[in-house]
């Protein structure tokens, strides 16, 4: 597999492939980031901090995601502000920290999520996720949508439900895609009521 270094930003959030990450930047050294990876066209790792806080020293979780920027702009108040999409999972093999503060990994890129077709089990999950992906605005309206994709609607509803941090990162790392949707529906029966989950 072969190996490569990206600069990482560690969040207490987790990315999914095909999802929106809106990001408000002021510290130094990821607005030197943003703008080595606008001029490169290059991607940076998005990783779910273990310990730590986004502004000081952190442990990472080993697997992560990719973000490529699609949008940028410069907000009312000053900071800049960025959208990114999630793009391929990767696996942390080592990191360092540079003398101005930002994290590089040297990382391996892992499979992608393979397209499911969604069983007709969780036809309802579709539905629901439709429904509330149209009230969410701009930032879900460009991402195009694959309700037919059992991985696509899992990964969409793991990073919009109040999921623990560890529940999250198990969503990403998982390559299965049927046990993220049992999850997804458990959850949902706790949140909106297991008759609805069943009638949608």
């Amino acid at each position: 597999m072969k190996k490569i270094e990206v600069p990482l930003f560690p969040l207490h959030t987790v990315l999914y492939p095909g999802g929106p990450l809106p990001l408000r930047v002021f510290e130094a050294r990821y607005l030197d980031m943003i703008s080595h990876c606008l001029k490169s066209e290059t991607n940076f790792g998005v990783v779910l901090i273990r310990e730590g806080k986004e502004t000081g020293p952190v442990t990472m979780h080993e697997v992560g995601t990719l973000a490529r920027i699609t949008d940028w702009y410069q907000g009312s108040d000053g900071l800049l502000g960025v959208t990114a999409i999630g793009e391929k999972r990767f696996r942390l093999l080592a990191n360092s920290c540079r003398t101005d503060g930002l994290h590089v990994g040297e990382i391996e890129i892992l499979d992608e999520m393979k397209y499911m077709p969604l069983p007709k089990e969780f036809a309802g999950l579709a539905k629901i996720l439709a429904g509330v992906l149209g009230d969410l605005g701009k930032l879900y309206e460009s991402l195009g949508d694959r309700y037919d994709d059992a991985g696509w609607v899992g990964c969409r509803f793991a990073e919009i439900l109040p999921i623990d941090s560890a529940g999250k990162q198990w969503c990403l790392e998982t390559n299965d895609p049927i046990e993220r949707l049992r999850l997804v529906r458990k959850i949902l029966q706790t949140v909106r009521g297991a008759e609805q989950i069943a009638d949608a």
